[in-house]
């Protein structure tokens, strides 16, 4: 399924020789992710098709007379397809070639060096772990230190992952989006558009039958029973009467198993007018658009995305014939499904403004080739 990345807009800027050129803004999941030049695009899909073939999508190709403003729009809304339709392929999005060039991405955007550093992750209770990470570690990286030291067992990272949490007045928190797993928090935090955020752990699928699969694993089963209290004291989750008593007498007991495993769903509930989440939904063969706007249109569509690729996992099952590949899960397991049954059922549209656009970004003129 395609990952929210954008480019909506463009700069021109002058090189020492004289020379112009064109920064594309890329955000991710509604915030600035990195700046990169056409050339260094194109570089990298030569190195990506190295690896994989013609299996990747089209690359934008080269203009070799001046382009008008129409042409460089229709080239940005290419490349922006191009970095959706390529994150489409688990194989891609694993690889070195991958992974390297975007944390290289990162760094030169935000003009960060490789050192060690310290950061500190925030787990459901509120209480925090302070790791030395380096600058350079991605979220992957990151989570399998972070799972180390709490005793988190490894075949179990895919069931969990990292998260911007927004820490505002009164202990109010908002989960404001989750970390791709090749962004690199340090830079995600110390740039993000959102005050007052940190790096939180969090458990990281829908299906509440999957609690049982992370059972036998003490450290796992601590967070789990750490976000279903959190939860429901910060209204993420509205459990029945009967499911709150319950969960009450289990933490009289000190029953933590039972207690992770009531079926509660904790969707968020901070709207905002900017954006707008659209997804179809069919009951009886018939089909619905539902609309919801919310600042979280694009932490929602993730989630809708995973509860659609865990419902595959599970038709799979029952199945064999049918194949699917879910890269997010237990990295140690594959699946398998036709590639004509994956569908991507949501998108999100912006109200006024797609996406919050850096001061320093504008719009430019004519542009050569040879200027990239």
């Amino acid at each position: 399924m395609k990952m929210h990345f954008c480019i909506p807009v463009s700069q021109q800027r002058s090189d020492a020789l004289g020379g112009r050129y064109v920064l594309y803004s890329v955000y991710l999941d509604g915030f600035l992710f990195c700046r990169v030049r056409y050339s260094q695009l194109h570089d990298w899909n030569e190195q990506l098709r190295r690896v994989f073939g013609n299996c990747l999508p089209p690359f934008p190709p080269k203009y070799y007379l001046a382009m008008t403003t129409a042409m460089a729009d229709e080239r940005r809304n290419q490349l922006e397809q191009y970095l959706q339709n390529v994150t489409m392929d688990p194989n891609v999005l694993r690889s070195d070639v991958f992974v390297e060039f975007l944390k290289l991405a990162q760094l030169n955007t935000f003009d960060i060096t490789p050192k060690k550093a310290y950061l500190d992750i925030f787990l459901p209770n509120e209480e925090s772990i302070n790791m030395e990470i380096i600058t350079s570690d991605t979220a992957e990286r990151v989570l399998e230190v972070a799972s180390h030291k709490i005793g988190l067992c490894r075949e179990l990272l895919g069931y969990f992952g990292l998260f911007l949490i927004r820490f505002g007045k009164e202990g109010k928190l908002s989960v404001v989006k989750k970390l791709a797993d090749f962004e690199l928090p340090y830079a995600s935090l110390g740039n993000s558009e959102v005050e007052h955020c940190k790096v939180g752990l969090r458990k990281w699928y829908m299906d509440p039958s999957l609690d049982s699969t992370l059972m036998d694993c003490r450290a796992a089963l601590d967070l789990l029973y750490m976000q279903a209290i959190q939860d429901i004291e910060k209204e993420w989750a509205k459990p029945t009467q009967a499911q709150r008593q319950k969960l009450e007498a289990f933490q009289k007991e000190d029953n933590q198993t039972k207690g992770t495993l009531l079926d509660m769903d904790g969707p968020q509930r901070t709207f905002n007018q900017n954006l707008e989440l659209r997804f179809q939904y069919s009951e009886d063969s018939c089909w619905q658009w539902f609309v919801i706007y919310t600042k979280q249109a694009f932490l929602l569509s993730s989630c809708l995305k995973k509860m659609i690729s865990e419902k595959m996992v599970k038709l799979a099952a029952k199945n064999p014939e049918m194949q699917i590949e879910v890269p997010e899960q237990s990295k140690s397991k594959k699946y398998h499904i036709q590639q004509s049954q994956q569908k991507d059922y949501s998108s999100f549209l912006s109200r006024k403004s797609k996406i919050k656009i850096a001061k320093d970004d504008c719009v430019f003129g004519n542009i050569k080739e040879e200027d990239l």
